[in-house]
């Protein structure tokens, strides 16, 4: 019999507790290992469970994470290849460019984790950046994980409802279940208020 991976481990403990509201040290005594949030974002990028976190929904706190449905959706496939990674890695001297942890060291942030690097976007292809070897930099793990846009200003309340405006009905739609689906109690409170 083959032993299960923490990837495995945690998929099976979400699909497990379908709808129920899960917390990182939970998560992290199932997969047995201190990269388990790695795992957690392979199992919605790679895999495409939709695992929500405060970011996705208003009423969970960071570090807390809610599996709703068991489908996966179509996952992003991953685009960098390992020789454009082993480039990038090289260029930047196994050196995270936003703190300047080196791989394999204990981090300065938290000396309790070893600084892992990961490749990331100068500007996100959300925003319309390439995977270009220009366009990307050695990240640590901690650093990347709060780094999402941050090279780039946060649109505003005017900036977005034009895009809204502009997008086909469809997809402000999309929007709408969206935002409803992040912030339950303010859309029923509106909803109550008509």
């Amino acid at each position: 019999m083959s032993k299960m991976g923490a990837r495995d481990k945690l998929r099976t403990y979400f699909l497990e507790n379908l709808g129920e509201i899960l917390d990182s040290d939970t998560l992290r005594d199932i997969a047995g290992i201190s990269e388990w949030a790695r795992r957690v974002r392979e199992l919605r990028n790679e895999e495409g469970y939709q695992i929500l976190t405060h970011n996705d929904h208003s009423d969970l706190k960071p570090g807390q994470y809610l599996l709703e449905d068991p489908t996966p959706q179509p996952a992003f496939a991953r685009e960098i290849s390992k020789e454009t990674r082993s480039f990038v890695l090289d260029r930047n001297g196994f050196t995270c460019q936003m703190c300047g942890a080196v791989a394999g060291e204990p981090h300065s942030y938290d000396p309790s984790r070893k600084a892992r690097l990961h490749i990331g976007h100068i500007i996100d292809k959300s925003m319309g950046g390439t995977d270009d070897p220009s366009n990307l930099r050695a990240l640590c793990s901690i650093c990347n994980e709060g780094a999402a846009n941050l090279t780039l200003d946060r649109p505003s309340h005017d900036k977005l409802l034009i895009q809204i405006r502009r997008a086909t009905g469809a997809d402000q739609l999309k929007v709408l279940e969206w935002l409803v689906k992040k912030f339950p109690k303010q859309a029923k409170e509106m909803k109550d208020n008509l």
